[in-house]
């Protein structure tokens, strides 16, 4: 992406000019991937996806925040693995809330919150609804993600020939894997997938965290079959569909 676009890589004069544009928030965690993926799987998708959303409405991109709130301990299992850097919920809320906070007061209006990580949902809509009651609505703020925006036609073609788990198990499996091939594939390590098959969700949450709880690899279904063709197919629908909500949202608007 032309650095243009990267707030990060702007002056203030050139922030300035670009109050009128939408702003991308990308959000995503550091969390263990099994083995053939790297922490930042969340956080990179999330700034990718936002780049090309940019380019597609014209809009810039904040910098990204990449931390996010803990796994459930029967999903990503956080703690049991090395490197994991796992937030509290208030901490996710609060600097969401400042992030959009500073961003009004610039003057922006049209703000997309770019979600790569499940967990941080109902952070940062708490931040959201917060900053908006504050600022009496002034602006306009969409948070979405890249897997909830996919037409069901698309996940069947993502998953043709393959059996799709349900996304409570899609953790460095074939979607996550296939987006990586496709933004990062020199950070993907196919040689090293650990593939023993899906595991059971679990119906229910439980406290402390025990070694087991995730399989010892980190991961929760099969990555076999990824591929950046199919990574493809689903940046493509979802920057499609995002940016029609964009269109919609934002098309009153000055």
């Amino acid at each position: 992406m032309s650095s243009s676009r990267r707030m990060d890589h702007m002056t203030w004069p050139e922030i300035e000019a670009s109050k009128s544009k939408p702003v991308i928030v990308p959000i995503g965690s550091t969390e263990q991937h099994s083995q053939h993926l790297p922490l930042g799987v969340d956080a990179m998708i999330a700034v990718h996806v936002s780049e090309d959303l940019a380019e597609r409405i014209d809009g810039i991109v904040a910098p990204t925040i990449s931390y996010g709130y803990k796994s459930k301990p029967l999903s990503g299992g956080g703690p049991l693995f090395a490197g994991t850097i796992d937030m509290n919920g208030v901490t996710i809320i609060n600097q969401m809330h400042d992030v959009l906070s500073e961003l009004i007061a610039d003057g922006f209006t049209k703000i997309v919150v770019m979600n790569a990580h499940f967990e941080n949902e109902a952070f940062i809509v708490e931040a959201i609804d917060l900053i908006t009651r504050e600022t009496g609505g002034v602006a306009t703020i969409v948070e979405t993600n890249w897997w909830d925006p996919l037409p069901e036609d698309v996940v069947r073609q993502v998953f043709d020939g393959l059996v799709f788990p349900g996304w409570a198990l899609e953790h460095a499996a074939v979607t996550e894997t296939s987006l990586m091939l496709y933004y990062e594939p020199e950070l993907v390590h196919m040689d090293r997938v650990v593939d023993e098959g899906n595991v059971t969700p679990k119906a229910y949450v439980r406290y402390p965290v025990r070694k087991g709880d995730v399989p010892d690899y980190g991961g929760l279904a099969t990555p076999a079959g990824s591929s950046a063709e199919r990574g493809k197919l689903i940046v493509d629908a979802c920057l499609d569909a995002v940016a029609d909500i964009c269109s919609t949202e934002f098309s009153d608007m000055a």
